[in-house]
């Protein structure tokens, strides 16, 4: 069992406090979603566990398995066993998906232990499948002249083919229809085992009825303010983040 673990985290950017003390565990084998209004700092705190230069953590540690990530350059932290699935994924033109993929597959791997063409392609084949991509998506560009849609399932292909410890999942349902939600869905519950942890951050109930999380966490002004299972999720849909700030007698403002 690996474990994730943030303690006091605090994060800036430009000098601007986002987050103001999260603490939160997360075990493989767990899923784990969190939620919150625009601007709460759930995207900030995704990029500063991945180490994204923009971010300037202040305080607090971020430990994987005991070792602080903090020290470890974005690199490290890949091949550490992190994995980012990110709103607006990158297009690199020259690369493409199948190149890109066996080289990060490869890269958390010692020089004597690659994964061979031919065991590479036959998971790459059984994981699309899995993801209903055609299988031409392998040999295009990454990400290049891809749909949202393609995006983002392109991204959930990416950790089915990398297969970290611990994968953080910045709004993978959004401008999905539903039936690309429901493939995302299979890939994400398809990872699910004592092996692999997940951290999901939304904004829709809608998502986690495809894919159960263990502990729900709702954030607010850069903080965690409430824990709960399953169930939290169905109240914050009912009551929405005013009936659940009242409850705490935190000042919440709706935004645009």
């Amino acid at each position: 069992m690996a474990v994730l673990e943030i303690k006091d985290l605090h994060v800036a950017i430009e000098d601007k406090a986002i987050l103001k003390g999260v603490n939160l565990t997360i075990k493989t084998g767990e899923i784990h979603a969190v939620m919150g209004p625009n601007g709460t700092g759930k995207s900030t705190l995704a990029a500063a566990i991945m180490g994204n230069p923009a971010f300037e953590v202040t305080q607090g540690e971020i430990l994987l398995d005991g070792e602080n990530v903090l020290e470890m350059e974005v690199d490290e932290r890949a091949r550490a066993g992190l994995f980012l699935a990110v709103q607006y994924p990158s297009e690199i033109p020259g690369v493409t998906n199948a190149e890109f993929m066996r080289a990060a597959i490869n890269a958390r791997r010692d020089e004597d232990d690659k994964m061979d063409v031919r065991t590479f392609i036959k998971k790459l084949d059984d994981k699309m499948a899995l993801l209903n991509m055609p299988e031409e998506m392998a040999e295009r560009y990454l990400n290049e002249g891809f749909s949202g849609g393609e995006k983002k399932r392109n991204e959930i292909l990416q950790c089915l083919m990398i297969e970290p410890s611990f994968a953080i999942l910045d709004e993978i349902d959004s401008g999905l229809d539903i039936d690309a939600l429901k493939w995302v869905s299979n890939g994400v519950n398809a990872m699910r085992g004592d092996d692999f942890g997940s951290l999901i951050i939304t904004h829709y109930q809608r998502l986690l009825n495809y894919i159960k999380p263990d502990v729900v966490h709702i954030m607010m002004d850069g903080r965690i303010v409430m824990t709960g299972d399953a169930e939290l999720a169905k109240r914050l849909e009912a009551e929405g983040y005013k009936g659940i700030s009242e409850e705490l007698g935190l000042t919440y403002e709706e935004k645009a």
